[in-house]
């Protein structure tokens, strides 16, 4: 979009023999229109027609392009060549080529006025017609005096060739800028431009090289190849950039030496920098930068390629291979050059198996930002091209050394060949190839002002105005439009160039990436699968056909089978995976994710192949797997916010089936997140517990309301045991008592209604609500009055029943109803003055008869994970034990939660340090083993286990893994033989 497109409309008509107001110029988006007005009136512009004044309008500097179509006027007339200029700017379509050159570059309108008699020929772009690369060497090796076709050119002698060698660049320079400025869309041609100038660099290296071998003594001596790097060996050159190039020297017959050859080798080097670099009143090139080549500035400038090869394979650093990614012959022995590319291809695609190859590149990366403008750096600063090319190349070196399509030297060839083969994204893909184009075009048309190397983006308002303008955009808004695209463009680098799946892949062997059978049945033995045949079936299954989800499976495999070993079950992790993968086989985010989110990647192999649980849940929930990507996500919801949910669904419900329905689907996918949040290590101990009995609350408390909601009944819920101490674990019964205030049978049937509900059987997750706790247990009523609650416990409980009211607490119902409860329960269970001897005899021996009728037969005391010596009921009744005896003179004991109990009975006094660590260390321990059998097995179990597999799971599993599956069970013996030694004093001591 050209700024003043409008304002050329406007004045297409109503100017007479080329006469512009100071306001149509101004218009036009002249600023300095007296100048501008005065040159127009100039004798030296007579022949400039009205039309090409509008054409100005839309150049970048419509100022400085007339004043260098004045310029270029009067060089025209010293050279006596008025009439082609007169022809040129009567031309429309040259002379609109040749006002968006100028007013883009006053460079190069002082080499178009120092070459005003081919000022025809350079606008008509001969040259870029046909395979520009051979005809732009034909035209140098032709401007210094030698044959294109001889096997080694050689220039002719004297000061000329030099002269018309710099010539002869500026003439094609010229040329590519005039394609450039003329597209309308810059950023679709800036692939071509660069292409272009690439090709230009190279026929000027063999202009050099032809000035440099007529100008070295004894040349003959010496076949030389010239190496492009970088951007000029990817075909990516910019106007102005050091070309960066090695040197390949080789005897050019029997007789002379290596060390002649490399001597006459450095000489022509030397001379053909000094070719391109001087300064002279025709201008200069570039800069030739050779520091790429083996020890940098230190090592010989010239080698032969024995002396490279054992460079590379001996003492080369990752960078310099990162470097070779891009080595391209260019100029020179043509043979030679080939030679050395045969040589240093395949040491790059194996340069990623060196130890702390991606550590290194990363590194790399970050000491080029350190010594950046992080702000102004297009090239080297955050979000800027560097981070670009590192993303790209990294995964190039990373990936292609068992893909060979990735081979691609140039950015965006190789981004597309990623794209192709599912390493990135399309989206990012898009997203990088878009912000790319986009800063190249600013970098190139910053650059091409004054022919200087720069990356920085301007600060004054003419030169943002001039940017702004030659690349289509609207100058108010193009630094904020160039700092969102540098703000993605880091954000893109950042999730891509720090994957941990590419540290994994590159730390693999050539015969861990291979997914042949032949490669991978002994090593899936080796690193712990049972059945590696029943493995590859897996890969095979995963792996087959040439979609795109086959490609990137390819990618992640061969790191997932290594993390799967890592895990508990290799085979259960590959096997779950498969499955997971197959359900989720038409979404499109789901490998996408794991290729770009390492943290989604190996939290997913950790949890298949340590979970037989949450493997079939996910199965059953598969888009809950999108969490991993984030923790926020894994984050499990309020009680609150699932009530808000569940009665959302609620409102909209056609039936109470389709309720019922929503609420366990909702119930199963919170399950699932807390399940992969444990899993994850996003919670703690507490912080599960904590949601695993507000998951509980909010479903019973919900489904009560429900339920209850014509009816004229105030029905309480009071939770018991772990449900009321908020430690439920994941299957945990919701023992609960029913209380109301109203019609006892409107209750009854409420109550027996929510435990039909959320006692149905529900694919591993279903909800047990338990009401044997209640008064009488069994054969007591499901439902009891406040009034027949109060007088039950005050007169007719049993000791053990006024014991549970210690893990008791009110969670649904209405408020003063439930406030009534806990006074009544606190009544009870809180009395002033503590037990007496008899009281303390009856507890002691109630505990004894727990231990000897309750325990399951042949299970080991010691091993029994809640009933077992120092397991969780002996920590439990010690901490009741101390409540029954000091909280009914000290409120601040009364709380219905162990550990938080633990916590204040130390704090009082009540209990050691010692001994409060002692129990505390021994219940989390069993609380948190009981947890990860489950997760393990995927049923419930007390008892821990003998089998080394087993042991070895839980130990994975527990928040401090061990080093050996026979550490845990030491471990948990020794932790509970000391909290047993406490429970024996403080419960069977009178």
């Amino acid at each position: 979009m050209r700024l003043e497109t409008g304002a050329i409309e406007a004045l297409q008509s109503g100017e007479a023999g080329g006469e512009f107001t100071h306001f149509d110029l101004a218009r036009l988006g002249f600023v300095r229109t007296d100048r501008s007005a005065a040159l127009l009136a100039s004798a030296s512009l007579s022949c400039v027609p009205p039309q090409l004044v509008r054409a100005m309008g839309t150049a970048a500097d419509p100022d400085e392009a007339l004043l260098g179509l004045t310029r270029l006027a009067d060089a025209a007339q010293e050279a006596g060549q008025t009439q082609q200029f007169a022809r040129v700017v009567g031309d429309e379509r040259l002379g609109r080529t040749l006002v968006l050159v100028l007013g883009s570059s006053i460079a190069l309108g002082d080499a178009l006025a120092r070459q005003a008699n081919e000022l025809e020929d350079i606008l008509q772009c001969p040259t870029l017609d046909g395979p520009t690369r051979e005809s732009f060497r034909e035209v140098m090796l032709a401007a210094v005096g030698s044959d294109p076709s001889a096997a080694v050119p050689v220039a002719a002698p004297g000061p000329e060739p030099r002269r018309a060698f710099r010539r002869a660049y500026y003439f094609l320079l010229a040329q590519i800028a005039a394609r450039d400025v003329g597209a309308e869309v810059p950023a679709d041609r800036q692939a071509e431009i660069s292409r272009l100038l690439s090709d230009l660099a190279d026929a000027a290296l063999e202009g050099a090289l032809a000035l440099a071998r007529a100008a070295t003594e004894g040349h003959e001596a010496v076949r030389l190849a010239i190496i492009a790097m970088g951007k000029t060996g990817a075909r990516e050159l910019n106007y102005v950039s050091d070309v960066d190039v090695m040197y390949v020297a080789e005897p050019a017959h029997e007789g002379v030496s290596e060390d002649e050859a490399t001597r006459v080798g450095s000489a022509l080097a030397r001379e053909l920098a000094r070719v391109c670099e001087e300064r002279t009143a025709d201008g200069s090139l570039w800069a030739i930068d050779a520091n790429l080549r083996p020890e940098g500035r230190d090592g010989e400038l010239v080698r032969t390629i024995d002396s490279y090869a054992r460079y590379y394979r001996k003492w080369a650093r990752t960078w310099e291979f990162q470097a070779l990614l891009k080595a391209r012959a260019c100029a020179g022995d043509r043979l030679l050059g080939e030679r050395f590319e045969e040589i240093a291809t395949p040491l790059v695609w194996q340069a990623s198996t060196r130890e702390g190859f991606v550590d290194d590149t990363r590194a790399m990366r970050a000491r080029v930002l350190a010594h950046a403008d992080a702000e102004r750096d297009l090239k080297l600063g955050r979000g800027g091209l560097r981070d670009i090319e590192f993303t790209i190349q990294l995964l190039q070196m990373v990936h292609g050394r068992a893909d060979e399509n990735l081979r691609e030297a140039g950015t965006l060839d190789a981004l597309d060949a990623l794209t192709r083969g599912g390493y990135v994204g399309r989206e990012h893909s898009a997203e990088l190839a878009e912000a790319y184009r986009f800063l190249r075009v600013c970098e190139h048309r910053l650059q091409m002002w004054r022919l200087r190397r720069t990356h920085m983006l301007p600060t004054g308002e003419r030169d943002i105005r001039r940017l702004a303008r030659t690349i289509g955009a609207q100058p108010a808004k193009l630094p904020a439009e160039i700092d969102t695209v540098r703000r993605r463009v880091r954000q893109l680098h950042e999730e891509i160039y720090y994957r941990p799946l590419l540290a994994t892949s590159a730390g693999l062997s050539d015969g861990q990436i291979a997914l042949s059978a032949e490669a991978q049945r002994d090593r899936l033995e080796a690193i712990g699968y049972r059945d590696p045949k029943r493995a590859l079936q897996h890969i095979d299954a995963l792996t087959r056909g040439l979609s795109r989800g086959a490609a990137i499976q390819k990618q992640l495999l061969p790191a997932f089978l290594e993390w799967f070993a890592g895990g508990v079950d290799p085979d259960l992790g590959l096997l779950s995976f498969r499955r997971l993968s197959e359900t989720l086989r038409e979404t499109h985010w789901f490998l996408g994710m794991l290729r770009d989110s390492g943290v989604a990647a190996e939290r997913l192999t950790h949890i298949l192949s340590s979970s037989r649980y949450v493997g079939e849940q996910l199965e059953q929930h598969p888009n809950t797997v999108r969490w991993l990507s984030n923790d926020a996500q894994l984050q499990p919801l309020t009680r609150a916010q699932i009530t808000r949910e569940l009665d959302s669904i609620a409102g909209l419900a056609t039936s109470d089936e389709h309720v019922i329905d929503a609420l366990r689907g909702v119930r199963a996918r919170e399950i699932v997140r807390i399940c992969l949040a444990h899993l994850s290590g996003v919670l703690d101990l507490r912080e599960l517990a904590r949601a695993l009995t507000d998951l509980a609350e909010a479903i019973l408390a919900f489904t009560v309301t429900r339920v209850s909601a014509e009816a004229d009944v105030a029905l309480c819920v009071i939770a018991m045991g772990s449900f009321g101490a908020g430690e439920m674990g994941y299957s945990s019964d919701a023992d609960v008592q029913f209380v109301c205030e109203g019609n006892l049978e409107v209750a009854t049937r409420i109550a027996a209604r929510v435990q039909k509900i959320l006692n149905a059987p529900a694919s591993g997750i279903d909800m047990r609500v338990n009401a044997d706790l209640r008064p009488e247990g069994r054969s007591g009523p499901l439902v009891r009055t406040r009034t027949s609650f109060e007088d039950y416990y005050a007169h007719h409980a049993e000791r053990w029943e006024l014991q549970a009211l210690l893990r008791a607490r009110c969670v649904s119902g209405p408020k003063d109803l439930c406030e009534t409860l806990t006074a009544i329960m606190d009544r009870e269970r809180y009395r002033p003055g503590g037990m007496d001897a008899h009281e303390r005899r009856d507890f002691a021996r109630m505990k004894a008869r727990i231990e000897g009728e309750r325990l399951p037969r042949g299970v080991r005391p010691s091993h029994h994970l809640k009933l077992g010596r120092g397991g969780t009921t002996d920590v439990e009744w010690c901490v009741q034990r101390l409540l029954l005896e000091h909280a009914g003179n000290d409120e601040g004991l009364r709380t219905v939660g162990t550990l938080d109990a633990l916590a204040a009975l130390e704090s009082a006094g009540h209990l050691t340090p010692s001994d409060a660590l002692a129990l505390r260390r021994a219940w989390m321990l069993a609380w948190e083993l009981r947890r990860a059998l489950f997760l393990w097995r995927g049923r419930e179990s007390d008892v821990l286990p003998t089998d080394l597999v087993d042991l070895n799971a839980i130990a994975t599993l527990v928040r401090e893994p061990v080093e050996n599956a026979r550490a845990i069970e030491e471990r948990y013996l020794k932790v509970t033989r000391h909290s047993r030694q406490v429970a024996e004093r403080l419960i069977f001591d009178e």
